[in-house]
């Protein structure tokens, strides 16, 4: 079957999504399917589109044997939500051009958020009567209206009726959560149409492995030291903040060292947070390639995967969870629902109210002097092989589906 997937982000930028999403591509060309994508040139998070695809409208393009074009958008930096508006809008427009190279397929898989891609791929369904696959990995607007990031009326009313046509239109609905499911069955979304795509972990990648000696030497990193890892986006829904605090309680322990490997909006304010408060046990590295990330849990005596204490994330399933679970490193899980469900049943982790530094804080020390901290890393990782392997996620996904 000839697969069209259709997402603003793809590698070779860094990130949660693009990793899942390359995995899918992946492995649907792993089950027999012709995969093409059609994606914007990389420009995430950093906002910079890097210089070897620049001064270009467009560009046929490929990775690790997947056909990709790629078309022009407008980039940010951090900024006001309009410039954010104009990053969606150009790619909606842009990829117009991308699907007429890409030809008639027999699915259109598109990503969600950006919703506002759902546009494109209604015009490309239409014309061409595919079927169309929306897989949502966040409900927006729901989560940026509770996040106070939009407040404008028209703004969440027309998103929200763009919403509801695009639920009426699909073919079928995926979800990267159980809590998505239950929500888009809730609001009358036919049970039949709703599927699960959760994330997983390429076990072949992501394994335990001797300390990497060189890059600890790098990062200042000692042999004594117990190393706390945050490897992701640094937005506003982690509440990093948090972690910072839990630190500064924490000061005084020397051989603890807090890890951060990643960017994101509110990287500024907690880089700042760490000079004013004198947290020098605490450094940050910019987002690496996902090859690389192997290398830093190696050095990790734990992961922390925190997130804002808010009704919408008992539904949430953070990614990053995994490749930490994978590597056989305990996950320290701050937050509450679904992802605390799942850490304390993978018995590879602890759970803290989110948001809470003193529990935290007391959860490190707890973890740091744990006999029984390596069997858990251990009992972690089988979890994972056990459930949440990409090759058979997507092989459900497909049974699911009838493909």
């Amino acid at each position: 079957m000839r697969i069209l997937m259709l997402t603003q982000y793809f590698p070779p930028e860094s990130g949660a999504a693009q990793v899942r999403l390359k995995e899918l591509a992946k492995g649907l060309q792993r089950n027999g399917h012709q995969v093409t994508v059609v994606t914007a040139f990389p420009n995430h998070p950093s906002g910079v589109i890097p210089p070897e695809y620049r001064g270009h409208w467009r560009m046929k393009d490929e990775v690790d044997g997947i056909p990709v074009w790629r078309t022009w958008i407008y980039p940010v930096q951090r900024g006001r939500f309009w410039k954010r508006l104009l990053n969606y809008f150009s790619f909606v427009f842009s990829s117009c051009w991308g699907l007429s190279k890409a030809g008639k397929q027999d699915l259109l898989f598109f990503e969600s958020p950006p919703l506002f891609l759902g546009i494109t791929a209604l015009i490309y369904g239409g014309l061409t009567r595919t079927r169309i696959i929306m897989n949502i990995s966040d409900l927006w607007p729901e989560s940026a209206v509770a996040l106070g990031l939009v407040n404008s009326q028209w703004m969440i009313k027309a998103a929200e009726r763009l919403e509801k046509l695009l639920y009426r239109k699909a073919w079928k609905i995926s979800c990267q959560t159980e809590g998505i499911q239950t929500s888009l069955v809730q609001r009358g979304v036919p049970k039949g149409k709703v599927t699960f795509l959760p994330n997983g972990v390429n076990l072949d990648l992501f394994a335990p492995r001797e300390r990497d000696v060189a890059m600890a030497t790098q990062l200042g990193i000692k042999s004594e030291d117990f190393v706390l890892i945050y490897a992701g986006t640094m937005g506003y829904a982690q509440g990093l903040e948090s972690v910072l605090r839990a630190a500064e309680l924490l000061k005084a322990k020397t051989d603890i060292r807090f890890l951060f490997v990643g960017d994101g909006t509110e990287k500024p304010m907690l880089e700042a947070l760490v000079k004013e408060k004198g947290l020098a046990k605490v450094s940050f590295v910019d987002f690496q390639p996902v090859q690389e990330m192997p290398r830093y849990f190696s050095l990790s005596s734990a992961s922390i995967v925190p997130l804002k204490k808010n009704k919408l994330f008992e539904g949430a399933r953070p990614s990053k969870m995994f490749p930490a679970l994978g590597s056989a490193v305990p996950v320290i899980y701050s937050g509450e629902g679904e992802a605390a469900e799942l850490v304390l049943a993978s018995g590879g982790g602890v759970v803290v109210e989110p948001e809470n530094s003193q529990a935290l804080a007391q959860a490190i020390l707890e973890l740091k002097d744990n006999p029984n901290r390596s069997a858990m890393g251990q009992q972690g990782r089988q979890f994972v092989k056990e459930h949440y392997t990409w090759s058979e996620i997507i092989q459900r996904w497909l049974k699911d589906l009838g493909i």
